[in-house]
């Protein structure tokens, strides 16, 4: 495990937000906004319960890409509408969450899968490792910018479900599900009403990858040990998905969680985010926690702050949300 030379609280980041940091992803999501959803939604039996109903879904992206995902919701004998709408975003692995605890407690909850998650991965399929370098000296090109696009459209399949009252959105992961429910809440500032962030990836990326000798950052270090004369264009593609760049655009409140032992997502990285971030805000930190970021004492406190935000009916006496 790495050594943490002075206080992660301490610690500074190199990112530098571009000056058309705004102009470019204002282009972005207009670009986006102009192709039709044509969200589609199949039932699957054979995972549903009595209480939940699971469908597989699809919708339409950046690139012609069309978008899988698991859609979970409350039967209305089990609950009645209408949901408070609940993203469930992904961390650096091939398949997207099944997020049927979260749609029991009365959420519709959607388990997003950008581009290369299984069912996404018919036309991109970079892999894993892959996709943290694919295409990283070009903003206009580099992976996540249509993975990012990915999850924040899952919001408009929300806002297409009748079921789903459109002021109670959330989004919340861990990891790179992390850094995506950041993503989304700056991106989608004007439906997201909460956001809950643990061990966040993608805050402070070259700083991160000086931090520690993990897996997914290792991918950006084997990739400059190969091609040392490209690190000025990847600094540079970097800073328009850096989360340190996204954080003044966050309004909605947020709660961020982080393990002090991290190896994977340097906890120096979490605090510079926290401090970036100008909205109503919590950070959980947790001693002698790795990239679990202290989901065990965590977990309780994130369904506490969702649910404080987002007014699930729910039903008493159910049981905790396991960490997605």
């Amino acid at each position: 495990m790495r050594q943490v030379r002075r206080p992660p609280q301490q610690y500074g980041t190199t990112t530098v937000r571009p000056p058309d940091f705004d102009q470019f992803w204002t282009e972005v999501m207009a670009t986006a906004a102009e192709i039709p959803l044509r969200p589609s939604l199949e039932p699957v039996p054979l995972r549903s319960t009595d209480q939940v109903d699971v469908y597989e879904i699809g919708y339409d992206s950046l690139d012609g890409l069309r978008i899988a995902g698991w859609y979970c919701v409350p039967k209305e004998s089990y609950l009645p509408p209408p949901y408070p709408g609940l993203l469930i975003v992904p961390g650096y692995i091939s398949e997207p969450t099944l997020p049927k605890t979260w749609a029991k407690r009365g959420y519709a909850a959607v388990g997003v899968a950008p581009r290369g998650k299984l069912r996404s991965n018919r036309h991109f399929n970079p892999g894993y490792p892959g996709l943290l370098v694919h295409n990283i000296v070009d903003r206009h090109t580099y992976a996540y910018r249509g993975f990012y696009v990915d999850a924040c459209r899952a919001v408009d399949f929300l806002l297409s479900r009748p079921e789903v009252d459109p002021r109670r959105i959330g989004v919340h992961g861990s990891s790179q599900g992390g850094a995506l429910t950041v993503v989304i809440a700056a991106l989608r500032a004007e439906v997201i009403a909460c956001g809950a962030a643990g061990a966040p990836f993608l805050c402070g990326f070259l700083d991160a990858v000086a931090l520690t000798h993990s897996y997914p950052y290792e991918e950006i270090a084997e990739y400059l040990r190969r091609y040392p004369e490209r690190e000025p264009h990847v600094r540079e593609t970097l800073m328009y998905f850096d989360l340190v760049s996204f954080a003044p655009m966050v309004r909605c409140p947020m709660l961020l969680y982080i393990g002090l032992a991290d190896d994977v997502c340097p906890p120096e990285t979490g605090y510079a985010l926290y401090h970036a971030l100008p909205c109503q805000k919590r950070l959980l930190a947790y001693p002698r926690c790795a990239h679990d970021a202290g989901s065990y004492w965590a977990m309780r406190e994130v369904e506490s702050f969702l649910a404080e935000h987002l007014r699930p009916a729910g039903i008493a006496g159910s049981s905790p949300a396991p960490r997605e």
